[in-house]
Protein backbone atom coordinates (compact mmCIF):
# COMPACT_ATOMS: atom_id res chain seq x y z
CA UNK A 1 0.00 0.00 0.00
CA UNK A 2 1.12 3.37 -1.16
CA UNK A 3 -0.54 6.46 0.64
CA UNK A 4 -0.07 10.19 -0.68
CA UNK A 5 -0.47 13.44 1.75
CA UNK A 6 0.24 16.82 0.55
CA UNK A 7 1.66 18.49 3.54
CA UNK A 8 5.01 17.11 5.42
CA UNK A 9 2.73 17.44 8.56
CA UNK A 10 -0.06 15.14 7.31
CA UNK A 11 3.19 12.43 7.07
CA UNK A 12 4.01 12.83 9.91
CA UNK A 13 0.50 11.99 12.29
CA UNK A 14 -0.05 9.16 9.20
CA UNK A 15 2.92 7.65 10.38
CA UNK A 16 2.05 7.82 14.27
CA UNK A 17 -1.22 6.26 13.49
CA UNK A 18 0.53 3.41 11.63
CA UNK A 19 2.31 2.52 15.56
CA UNK A 20 -1.52 1.79 16.37
CA UNK A 21 -2.30 -0.22 13.49
CA UNK A 22 -0.49 -2.58 11.28
CA UNK A 23 -3.18 -2.82 8.61
CA UNK A 24 -2.24 1.08 7.29
CA UNK A 25 1.29 0.02 7.11
CA UNK A 26 3.11 0.98 3.99
CA UNK A 27 4.95 4.15 2.24
CA UNK A 28 4.31 7.30 2.34
CA UNK A 29 4.91 9.97 -0.39
CA UNK A 30 4.07 13.50 -0.31
CA UNK A 31 3.17 15.83 -3.40
CA UNK A 32 4.82 19.03 -2.15
CA UNK A 33 3.49 21.83 -4.76
CA UNK A 34 0.95 23.90 -3.80
CA UNK A 35 -1.53 24.12 -6.43
CA UNK A 36 -3.90 25.99 -5.11
CA UNK A 37 -1.90 29.38 -5.54
CA UNK A 38 0.47 30.42 -8.77
CA UNK A 39 0.06 30.03 -12.41
CA UNK A 40 -1.07 26.27 -13.53
CA UNK A 41 -2.11 27.51 -17.14
CA UNK A 42 -1.00 24.21 -19.17
CA UNK A 43 0.20 22.59 -15.81
CA UNK A 44 0.53 19.25 -17.54
CA UNK A 45 2.75 20.55 -20.36
CA UNK A 46 6.52 21.95 -20.54
CA UNK A 47 5.58 25.26 -21.17
CA UNK A 48 3.12 25.46 -17.78
CA UNK A 49 5.73 23.61 -16.40
CA UNK A 50 7.97 26.11 -16.74
CA UNK A 51 5.95 28.90 -16.03
CA UNK A 52 5.09 27.72 -12.28
CA UNK A 53 8.85 27.15 -11.45
CA UNK A 54 9.71 30.38 -12.82
CA UNK A 55 6.72 32.10 -10.42
CA UNK A 56 8.15 30.19 -7.09
CA UNK A 57 11.51 31.00 -8.03
CA UNK A 58 10.76 34.96 -7.90
CA UNK A 59 8.18 34.49 -4.96
CA UNK A 60 10.64 32.15 -2.88
CA UNK A 61 13.51 34.98 -3.10
CA UNK A 62 14.32 36.39 0.10
CA UNK A 63 11.87 33.99 2.34
CA UNK A 64 13.58 31.02 4.64
CA UNK A 65 12.31 28.53 2.03
CA UNK A 66 14.25 30.06 -1.29
CA UNK A 67 16.19 26.99 -1.10
CA UNK A 68 13.65 24.23 -0.60
CA UNK A 69 12.56 24.88 -5.14
CA UNK A 70 15.22 22.50 -5.27
CA UNK A 71 13.52 19.67 -3.29
CA UNK A 72 10.21 19.76 -4.97
CA UNK A 73 10.13 17.67 -7.93
CA UNK A 74 6.63 16.20 -8.12
CA UNK A 75 6.92 15.29 -11.57
CA UNK A 76 9.52 12.99 -10.51
CA UNK A 77 7.98 11.65 -7.83
CA UNK A 78 4.63 10.68 -10.16
CA UNK A 79 7.07 9.01 -12.70
CA UNK A 80 8.35 6.97 -9.75
CA UNK A 81 4.97 6.03 -8.34
CA UNK A 82 3.83 5.09 -11.93
CA UNK A 83 6.68 2.71 -12.14
CA UNK A 84 5.67 1.13 -8.74
CA UNK A 85 2.26 0.40 -10.30
CA UNK A 86 3.58 -0.71 -13.39
CA UNK A 87 5.89 -3.33 -11.22
CA UNK A 88 3.84 -4.35 -8.91
CA UNK A 89 0.07 -5.13 -10.22
CA UNK A 90 -1.40 -5.88 -6.53
CA UNK A 91 -0.10 -2.60 -4.97
CA UNK A 92 -2.36 0.49 -3.87
CA UNK A 93 -2.44 4.12 -3.82
CA UNK A 94 -4.37 5.99 -0.93
CA UNK A 95 -4.90 9.79 -1.38
CA UNK A 96 -5.49 11.57 1.85
CA UNK A 97 -7.26 14.65 1.71
CA UNK A 98 -8.78 17.23 3.81
CA UNK A 99 -11.30 20.02 3.37
CA UNK A 100 -8.72 22.57 2.39
CA UNK A 101 -8.09 24.01 -1.18
CA UNK A 102 -4.30 22.59 -1.38
CA UNK A 103 -5.24 19.16 -0.60
CA UNK A 104 -8.02 19.31 -3.32
CA UNK A 105 -6.27 21.06 -5.62
CA UNK A 106 -3.40 18.69 -5.43
CA UNK A 107 -5.64 15.37 -5.48
CA UNK A 108 -6.99 17.04 -9.12
CA UNK A 109 -3.40 17.50 -10.43
CA UNK A 110 -2.09 14.12 -9.24
CA UNK A 111 -5.49 11.88 -10.16
CA UNK A 112 -5.62 13.13 -13.38
CA UNK A 113 -2.32 10.98 -13.85
CA UNK A 114 -3.42 8.27 -12.56
CA UNK A 115 -6.31 7.09 -15.11
CA UNK A 116 -4.53 4.04 -15.94
CA UNK A 117 -4.51 2.48 -12.41
CA UNK A 118 -8.46 2.98 -12.17
CA UNK A 119 -9.46 0.05 -9.61
CA UNK A 120 -6.13 0.33 -7.91
CA UNK A 121 -6.29 3.94 -6.73
CA UNK A 122 -8.57 4.88 -3.51
CA UNK A 123 -9.31 8.35 -1.79
CA UNK A 124 -10.22 9.16 1.94
CA UNK A 125 -11.85 12.99 1.39
CA UNK A 126 -12.47 13.47 5.03
CA UNK A 127 -15.00 16.43 4.40
CA UNK A 128 -16.98 17.54 6.88
CA UNK A 129 -16.70 14.94 9.17
CA UNK A 130 -16.72 15.19 13.03
CA UNK A 131 -13.62 14.12 15.04
CA UNK A 132 -12.53 13.93 18.45
CA UNK A 133 -9.38 16.48 19.92
CA UNK A 134 -6.82 15.60 22.54
CA UNK A 135 -9.11 18.05 24.57
CA UNK A 136 -12.38 15.65 23.91
CA UNK A 137 -13.96 17.72 22.11
CA UNK A 138 -16.06 17.52 18.43
CA UNK A 139 -14.37 19.47 15.76
CA UNK A 140 -14.24 19.37 11.95
CA UNK A 141 -10.46 19.77 10.99
CA UNK A 142 -9.13 21.13 7.97
CA UNK A 143 -5.99 19.54 7.51
CA UNK A 144 -5.05 15.97 8.04
CA UNK A 145 -2.20 16.93 10.94
CA UNK A 146 -5.17 18.56 13.36
CA UNK A 147 -6.25 14.77 13.82
CA UNK A 148 -5.00 12.45 16.47
CA UNK A 149 -3.08 9.70 15.09
CA UNK A 150 -5.83 6.99 16.89
CA UNK A 151 -8.35 8.83 15.07
CA UNK A 152 -7.23 7.93 11.84
CA UNK A 153 -8.08 4.37 12.67
CA UNK A 154 -11.40 5.31 11.97
CA UNK A 155 -10.78 7.61 8.91
CA UNK A 156 -9.55 4.19 7.38
CA UNK A 157 -12.90 3.27 6.75
CA UNK A 158 -13.33 6.21 4.37
CA UNK A 159 -11.48 4.76 1.38
CA UNK A 160 -12.89 4.21 -1.08
CA UNK A 161 -11.51 3.47 -4.74
CA UNK A 162 -11.79 6.84 -7.53
CA UNK A 163 -14.61 5.86 -9.75
CA UNK A 164 -14.18 5.55 -13.62
CA UNK A 165 -16.77 8.51 -13.73
CA UNK A 166 -14.64 10.55 -11.75
CA UNK A 167 -11.65 9.87 -13.74
CA UNK A 168 -13.83 10.92 -16.67
CA UNK A 169 -15.32 14.38 -15.46
CA UNK A 170 -12.76 15.34 -12.59
CA UNK A 171 -9.54 15.92 -14.92
CA UNK A 172 -11.73 17.98 -17.34
CA UNK A 173 -13.26 20.37 -14.29
CA UNK A 174 -9.43 20.71 -13.27
CA UNK A 175 -8.72 21.90 -16.70
CA UNK A 176 -11.64 24.48 -16.59
CA UNK A 177 -9.56 25.79 -13.45
CA UNK A 178 -6.46 25.82 -15.25
CA UNK A 179 -7.55 27.47 -18.15
CA UNK A 180 -8.80 30.87 -15.43
CA UNK A 181 -5.33 31.62 -15.93
CA UNK A 182 -5.48 33.42 -12.20
CA UNK A 183 -2.96 33.07 -9.21
CA UNK A 184 -5.84 31.65 -6.78
CA UNK A 185 -8.41 29.07 -6.29
CA UNK A 186 -10.70 28.00 -3.10
CA UNK A 187 -12.72 25.49 -2.36
CA UNK A 188 -16.48 26.29 -1.83
CA UNK A 189 -17.63 23.00 -0.07
CA UNK A 190 -17.47 19.25 -1.74
CA UNK A 191 -14.62 19.38 -4.31
CA UNK A 192 -15.43 22.53 -5.76
CA UNK A 193 -12.86 24.80 -6.59
CA UNK A 194 -13.70 28.21 -7.53
CA UNK A 195 -10.68 30.84 -9.29
CA UNK A 196 -10.60 34.18 -7.41
CA UNK A 197 -8.60 37.22 -8.65
CA UNK A 198 -4.97 37.76 -8.00
CA UNK A 199 -5.75 40.65 -4.96
CA UNK A 200 -8.17 37.87 -3.08
CA UNK A 201 -6.34 38.21 0.04
CA UNK A 202 -5.30 41.87 0.22
CA UNK A 203 -8.39 42.97 1.94
CA UNK A 204 -7.58 40.82 4.74
CA UNK A 205 -3.92 41.60 4.54
CA UNK A 206 -4.84 45.54 4.58
CA UNK A 207 -7.13 44.82 7.91
CA UNK A 208 -4.68 43.11 9.99
CA UNK A 209 -2.21 46.28 9.72
CA UNK A 210 -2.04 49.70 11.29
CA UNK A 211 0.14 52.68 10.71
CA UNK A 212 1.95 51.74 13.68
CA UNK A 213 5.16 49.51 12.40
CA UNK A 214 4.84 46.13 13.14
CA UNK A 215 7.16 43.15 12.60
CA UNK A 216 6.72 40.79 9.56
CA UNK A 217 6.78 37.79 11.52
CA UNK A 218 3.89 39.02 13.95
CA UNK A 219 2.17 40.25 11.86
CA UNK A 220 2.04 36.33 9.56
CA UNK A 221 1.38 34.96 12.60
CA UNK A 222 -1.62 36.71 13.67
CA UNK A 223 -2.81 36.97 10.26
CA UNK A 224 -2.62 33.33 9.50
CA UNK A 225 -4.60 33.00 12.82
CA UNK A 226 -7.64 34.61 12.28
CA UNK A 227 -7.84 33.53 8.31
CA UNK A 228 -10.74 31.91 8.09
CA UNK A 229 -9.31 30.70 3.95
CA UNK A 230 -5.90 30.12 4.72
CA UNK A 231 -2.90 30.28 2.45
CA UNK A 232 0.57 30.02 2.60
CA UNK A 233 2.97 32.37 4.23
CA UNK A 234 4.80 32.87 0.91
CA UNK A 235 1.97 33.73 -0.88
CA UNK A 236 0.69 36.42 1.64
CA UNK A 237 4.55 38.16 1.49
CA UNK A 238 4.23 38.37 -1.93
CA UNK A 239 0.99 40.04 -2.23
CA UNK A 240 2.40 42.10 0.65
CA UNK A 241 5.45 42.84 -1.78
CA UNK A 242 2.49 44.08 -4.44
CA UNK A 243 0.96 45.81 -2.23
CA UNK A 244 4.10 48.17 -1.40
CA UNK A 245 4.31 48.53 -5.06
CA UNK A 246 0.87 50.20 -5.05
CA UNK A 247 1.69 52.19 -2.71
CA UNK A 248 -0.18 51.20 0.20
CA UNK A 249 1.99 49.19 2.18
CA UNK A 250 5.57 50.69 3.73
CA UNK A 251 8.20 48.54 4.03
CA UNK A 252 11.18 49.01 6.17
CA UNK A 253 14.57 46.68 6.90
CA UNK A 254 16.38 44.75 4.45
CA UNK A 255 15.04 41.63 3.19
CA UNK A 256 18.64 40.00 2.47
CA UNK A 257 18.50 39.97 6.38
CA UNK A 258 15.37 37.67 6.69
CA UNK A 259 11.87 38.35 7.19
CA UNK A 260 13.05 38.77 11.39
CA UNK A 261 14.22 42.23 9.79
CA UNK A 262 11.41 43.81 8.18
CA UNK A 263 8.40 46.29 9.52
CA UNK A 264 5.13 46.48 7.77
CA UNK A 265 2.76 49.64 8.20
CA UNK A 266 -0.39 51.33 6.30
CA UNK A 267 0.54 53.86 4.32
Amino acid sequence: MIHVVFEQANKYVLEQAFLLDDSLQGNIIEIKDDFAVGPIHQIFETAGFVARKTWWETILMHTPYNEQLQLVDDKLTVHHLCKNLDENSKEEVWIWMAQNQHDVCSYYWLMSQLKAYQSRIHVLYLNNLPFINDKGQIFYPQHLHEIQPKEFLKAKKLARPITLSEFEIDPDEFLKICNDDTLVRILEGGKKIVSKPNDFYDKEILGALTTDAQKLTKFLNQLLHRMKIKTGDVFLVWRVKELSLLGKIEIKGDWEKGWKEIELALV
